[in-house]
This record gives structure tokens, sequence and C-alpha cells, in this order.
């Protein structure tokens, strides 16, 4: 089968959207399918078309942002193109070009596949508010296109207006999750690099307004009154992030309250993240909106054997109430978050389950099958008609 990804940001961009897609379209590649995605070219020092693991990407020029959406004059033309030589879309929300690409879709009989990944909510200011609903306009004008719309779990479906909205078209599929293997060299050493003496703290995010990095900021004097030597590891992207230069700023000061708690490691490739999951006492996801709707990487350190403490937004509680593998906390509060990683790091083994009981509920191959299944049988059903 020939099947057409689409999303804003695809890869090198860092976000749980991106790994997915990525995972997704490299897994599906594997299995012997034809994958391209269609994205933006966001740096212009990215090429135009690149085959990444298997998988064809065409990027298209961007000639204006707006907050963190783009406008791309050829995109339309590419949509099209593209259209031509696929058998089916798997689409990526939020995106403003989807309900494009979708009527190109439904015009040709193909099965289009929306995948909601989350709401979109940029900072407060008129400006932004009007491209919220934009936005939203545009992802319910795909939902209406779309054949079936995917969402990660029940959960945040029953929560999500966007979704409810479209109940008669959803398909849950778990996400698709993986972790290299990784040597306890590679483990130590990244211990030593680092001089790891006490109890550690991770966190793998964007530095984000969604992220709620603050209520983690605000929970650490607690945790730090128990634990002199504890110390938070954040991995991902943390300077320059698009859209949250403001944040950072707000943020510095506490950093560097902080220094001697607190370790930015910056992205680090697979081997790295599994190193890092593997010398967590605890993962956080202390994150704040809709914008976060599940958190891949709970289940990643879970499958390295780390419990995760995670704010209880629908969808991102699962992880946790599927495995038992953690705690759940109410959302922004910091009390509650310190008492939270303060009982999982003392009681840890409490927390940790059998690797094979995670992958057995997570794994990425589980996920692509799961799509390949749904484009057949969407597929056969159009054949029918």
């Amino acid at each position: 089968m020939r099947i057409l990804c689409a999303l804003t940001y695809y890869r090198p961009y860092t976000s749980g959207l991106t790994i997915y897609v990525e995972r997704l379209a490299t897994a599906l590649a594997r299995r012997g399918h034809s994958v391209t995605v269609l994205t933006a070219q966001y740096d212009p020092s990215l090429p135009a078309r690149e085959l990444m693991d298997g998988v064809r990407v065409v990027r298209a020029p961007v000639l204006a942002r707006v907050s963190k959406g783009v406008i791309m004059p050829t995109f339309g033309g590419l949509a099209t193109a593209l259209a031509l030589t696929h058998d089916a879309m798997s689409l990526h929300l939020p995106q403003f070009d989807a309900p494009g690409l979708a009527l190109r879709g439904r015009l040709r009989g193909q099965p289009v596949v929306l995948t909601y990944h989350s709401d979109l909510q940029l900072p407060p200011g008129m400006f932004n508010r009007v491209a919220n609903r934009v936005v939203d306009s545009a992802n319910l004008a795909a939902g209406h296109l779309a054949t079936r719309i995917v969402a990660y779990t029940h959960d945040f479906a029953a929560h999500s207006p966007f979704l409810r909205r479209f109940s008669r078209k959803l398909e849950v599929i778990p996400p698709p999750v993986e972790v290299e293997a990784v040597s306890a060299e590679a483990v130590a050493a990244l211990r030593e690099r680092w001089n790891l003496r006490g109890p550690v703290i991770g966190m793998a995010a964007r530095l984000a307004a969604e992220k709620g990095v603050e209520v983690l900021l605000k929970a650490l004097p607690r945790i730090i009154a128990h634990h002199p030597n504890a110390r938070v590891l954040f991995a991902g992207p943390h300077e320059q992030v698009l859209g949250e230069a403001a944040y950072a700023r707000r943020l510095a000061p506490e950093f560097a309250r902080f220094a001697p708690h607190w370790t930015f490691l910056g992205t680090l490739d697979a081997q790295g993240m599994a190193a890092f999951f593997h010398n967590l006492d605890v993962l956080v996801v202390p994150s704040l909106n809709s914008t976060e709707t599940f958190g891949l990487v709970q289940v990643e350190a879970m499958l390295c054997g780390t419990p995760s403490v995670a704010s209880a937004l629908p969808g991102v509680r699962q992880p946790v109430h599927q495995t038992g593998m953690g705690e759940v906390v109410p959302i922004g509060d910091d009390e509650a978050l310190a008492a939270a990683l303060l009982r999982v790091i003392e009681l840890r083994e409490r927390y940790i389950r059998p690797r094979e009981v995670i992958a057995a509920k997570f794994s990425t191959e589980r996920t692509a099958l799961e799509y390949e299944r749904l484009f057949a049988r969407l597929g056969a059903h159009i054949s029918d008609k």
C-alpha cells in the first residue's frame, strides 16, 4: 500500500507528535508499504526531499510563520501531486492544511485517517486566539471529511470536545513506543558524566509552557529538604524552542536558583534516551493542558524499569492507570507532586512491574499493525461501494 502521511513539523524537529509519526511511518515502511511524509521545510537548511529510514520525506518551503504555524504556498500543489500517487492518507492533527489534503483523498476514493494528537492552545493574546479558532475550524473541516479518526485512549477521547463530536468515526489505537537496548557501560557512563549521587528525577520534553516545568520547580524545595543530593535531569530541546522564548526567560531565574539540582541534557539520540531512562529513580510528566494527551516517554521509562508521576490529565494519566507503575497527581498541584515523587523515590520497588507486562500493551509494531489493518478494512469497504 502507498501511504501518504502529513503533519506540519517532522524530524529533526523534536516533539511527541513528530516522534509518533516517525515511528509509525518507519514501521509501516519496514512492513513493506511505500510511505511518504509531507511536511514543512521549517528550517531552510533542510533538504526539500530526502529518504529517512525507508520513508520518503517531502518538505514544502515556508514563506512566513504565524505563531507556531507556517504558511507554505507550494503545499497545495505538492499535496495534489502526492495524492495522485498514493492509496491512503494518514493525517496528523492539529494541522491547518489537513482539510485540503482530506478533500483530495476523499475525491480520489482513498481512506483518509486522521490521528488527533492534541488540542492547540497558543499563548494568551488576541492574535493567538484568532489563530486557535482558525486551526480549530480546519480540524473540524478535516474531521468531517475523514473516513476514520484515531485517538490514543478512550480516556482522552471521552474528554475531548473534538473527538466527542466524531464519536462514530472513532478508532482507539495505542501509540507507538520503543526504547533502544543500551549497555550497562553506557548507563554507567551517563551517571558518571553528570556525577549523579542522589535520587534522580527525569523530565523528557521540550521546554514549553504546557509541559508544567514550573510545577516541578515549585516542588523541588520539598524534595531537596528530604534528599539534599536530589537532581533533575531534563532531556529535550530547551534553547530557542519555537514560540517559547518568553516562557524560557520567565523560568531562567528559577533554573539559576536550582543550578546544583537541575541539569539540561539537550536533545539525546535513541541510545542516549535509553541510558537516561535507566538512570532515573522516577520520571515526571507535570503537563498542564490538553496539548498533552498521553506522554509517550512514560511508557519508554517504564520499559526501562522507571516509574512515572503524571498529572491527572485525560490520556496522560493512562500509562500509570494501565500499568500501576507510578502515581497520578492533580494538575498543577506542586505539593501533591512533591509528595508523590518522594513516595516513589522512597518506596520505588512497590511501583516496578515486569518489562514484558509493559511491552505487551505498547509497541511500535503493534501500532503499525493496527493502522495497517484499519487502512485495509477501509479500503475494502470503499471498494465494495
